[in-house]
């Protein structure tokens, strides 16, 4: 399943998708490939706070995050992709949805720095492994490299 899914995510960064599009389809992959995240998405760096960017999943109220709160905000200052295993137990959550219970944020660097973050929860505790961290950070990576080369 790994590989199947880092190949289109591969194909979708070689199209000649707008940007949006492919950030969409990129999330809708990854969503249709781990149907147990209940949200899949993006937010993007844009004069010192982050931004919502396109995602899979139901409508969240934190459409704009400063870097000083919350997890997606910890993923920035720390530089660092950040799992929580249990939402409830972590002062920092933002609560976007009852059905979430652990989360995942992980950078995306263009040029040596950070621009934006996939951002992914997931209904069950401690659903994000090793194997899930550094198999969203390759795609992460890959998303990089598409918006740099854009």
């Amino acid at each position: 399943m790994k590989h199947q899914l880092l190949i289109e995510i591969k194909k979708l960064a070689e199209s000649a998708l707008e940007r949006d599009e492919f950030l969409f389809r990129t999330a809708g992959t990854i969503n249709r490939h781990f149907p147990r995240y209940n949200w899949v998405g993006f937010y993007f760096l844009k004069d010192g706070k982050l931004y919502i960017g396109p995602y899979v999943g139901k409508p969240t109220p934190h459409t704009v995050i400063d870097p000083n709160e919350g997890i997606c905000g910890a993923a920035v200052r720390q530089r660092e992709t950040i799992v929580v295993g249990d939402v409830n137990a972590d002062p920092r959550y933002l609560a976007c949805s009852l059905e979430t219970r652990s989360e995942i944020v992980i950078p995306i660097w263009v040029g040596g720095k950070i621009i934006g973050e996939l951002d992914i929860d997931s209904n069950k505790i401690a659903d994000f492994n090793q194997d899930d961290k550094q198999l969203l950070e390759e795609i992460a990576g890959l998303i990089g490299q598409r918006l740099e080369n854009q």
